[in-house]
């Protein structure tokens, strides 16, 4: 699991898309900050179903970044 503190756009000669899982997420309040907790749960044909593959952490500093990096990646997208 990781607090994100920092988004640093990289390169990558790599373009490939991956599978598609589902990602379930959860806010509470940690310390004082709000927290939006993501966790994927990986493919179906993991050896063990429903078992938390990764999990991120977003403040509000970063939820802020990531809406920016979001916004910039899909400039059509509204709410």
């Amino acid at each position: 699991m990781a607090l994100i503190d920092k988004f640093q756009a990289v390169p990558s000669d790599t373009q490939r898309l991956h599978g598609p899982v589902t990602c379930g997420y959860r806010t509470f309040t940690a310390d004082g900050q709000r927290i939006l907790q993501l966790d994927t749960y990986g493919s179906p044909d993991r050896q063990i179903l429903d078992k938390v593959s990764q999990s991120i952490q977003l403040d509000a500093d970063s939820a802020r970044d990531l809406l920016k990096i979001l916004q910039e990646a899909f400039p059509g997208l509204t709410h």
